[in-house]
Formats: structure tokens, C-alpha cells, sequence
């Protein structure tokens, strides 16, 4: 091969190899006294990304709790003050002193059964709509008709996908979310986990009635 192809070559394969390097997706494994849940991390929302690996990193997430579990909605964790929390205390309010903007990359990324959202404050509250730094959810959801999701498009005025429409119809979510909370990532295995919480007995303030422990967050290669 002439001295200018093979450079040419060479050059092209590391351009290629830069490019796959730099859309590849963080991986998160999640393990839990119920199970384990492994999500990837959206390069599109890079802020959300990153303040979710330094929390990793500093082992913020290490022993905190799932502190409100709704069925056929969600299941939220990341209360930093609920680590060892008695069962009777009241969890949610606990966060730390910054927020993260809000990174909607809609409807690319949607409340689909699975994805990995951020929590925040009320809309009154939070204008901008930022996410908190430690709380998140991962959705469960709801199934929903053709007729449903025909109505809710009339009735708020938008048009789904038809990504979204066969998500929601045929593995669920929580369309009414959509454009309001921030979509960071998505489970890619350990649906099963998070089903098995999002069933748990509950009290009246959505908190298992009994506790459901993260026990480490790590970021994995595969």
C-alpha cells in the first residue's frame, strides 16, 4: 500500500474510532435489596449526565433510599437525607443546595416505561423547571389505548410520535410528563427490579412501608 493511502486509511479509522468514542453512552449499574438495574446515561443531556457520575463517584446514592414508589407511575430515590431513615419519617424534601437546568430533548426522549428522569420542585416554585441534583425516578406508567392518546393529543393540544404512541401503547409510560421533567437516561435491563418496587405495599405519603435500599450506584463498561 503507497505511503499516502495507508495514512489516509490511518487517519480515517481513528476519526471513526473518535467519533463511536464520543457517542458512547455511560452505563450506570443500580443495585438494590430488590435487585439490580442497569441504565444508560443520554450524551444529549450532558449536564444531567455528568452531575449523576460525580454523585456516582462521591457515593452519594451508597445506602439512600426508594422513599416514594406510586404503582403504574414511578419509583423515586435519591433523598440524600434518607439513608437509615426510620419508617415513620416523612422522605422527599431532602436535596442539596444547587439545581441543574433543565435539558428537554423532546420527543426524542420521552416518559416511556423505563426512562430515567430527574425530580424537582413545583412548577410554582420552579418557573425554569430545573431538576434537583440528587432525586431521580425511573418510570413505570400505565398502558395506553389508541382512542386515550387521541383524546389527551386534543385535549392538550400536541402531537405525539409514533415512537411515543407505540411506547405507550404497547410498554407504557407517563405521557402527562412529557416537556416538564428532564429524561436523562433509560433502563436497558432490570425491568424486572423495578417492577417488583414499584409493587411494594405502601403508606399514604407513597413510601414502602418497608425500607428499599440502594446499596451501591457504579458506572460499568457493559
Amino acid at each position: 500500500m503507497k505511503p499516502f493511502l495507508s495514512l489516509l486509511l490511518s487517519a480515517i479509522i481513528t476519526t471513526v474510532c473518535s467519533v463511536q468514542a464520543q457517542e458512547a453512552e455511560t452505563l450506570v449499574l443500580i443495585d438494590t435489596d430488590m435487585g439490580k438495574i442497569k441504565v444508560k446515561l443520554y450524551n444529549e443531556t450532558p449536564q444531567h449526565r455528568d452531575n449523576f457520575i460525580k454523585h456516582i463517584n462521591e457515593k452519594t446514592y451508597d445506602g439512600l433510599l426508594f422513599h416514594r414508589v406510586i404503582k403504574q407511575f414511578m419509583i423515586q430515590a435519591g433523598d440524600v437525607t434518607s439513608k437509615d431513615a426510620p419508617l415513620d419519617k416523612e422522605l422527599g424534601s431532602g436535596d442539596l443546595s444547587y439545581t441543574v437546568p433543565a435539558e428537554f430533548v423532546y420527543p426524542q426522549y420521552f416518559h416511556k416505561a423505563g426512562a430515567l428522569c430527574a425530580a424537582r420542585t413545583k412548577d410554582e416554585d420552579n418557573p425554569e423547571k430545573s431538576s434537583s441534583p440528587t432525586q431521580f425516578y425511573i418510570v413505570t406508567g400505565n398502558y395506553f389505548t389508541e382512542l386515550e392518546l387521541n383524546k389527551m393529543e386534543k385535549e392538550k393540544n400536541f402531537t405525539l410520535t409514533p415512537e411515543q404512541r407505540e411506547a405507550y401503547m404497547l410498554s407504557g409510560g407517563a405521557p402527562h410528563l412529557d416537556g416538564n421533567y428532564t429524561v436523562f437516561g433509560e433502563v436497558i435491563s432490570g425491568m424486572k427490579t423495578v417492577n417488583k418496587i414499584q409493587f411494594v405495599p405502601t403508606n399514604e405519603k407513597d413510601r414502602p412501608l418497608k425500607n428499599i435500599k440502594i446499596k451501591t450506584v457504579t458506572v460499568v463498561k457493559k
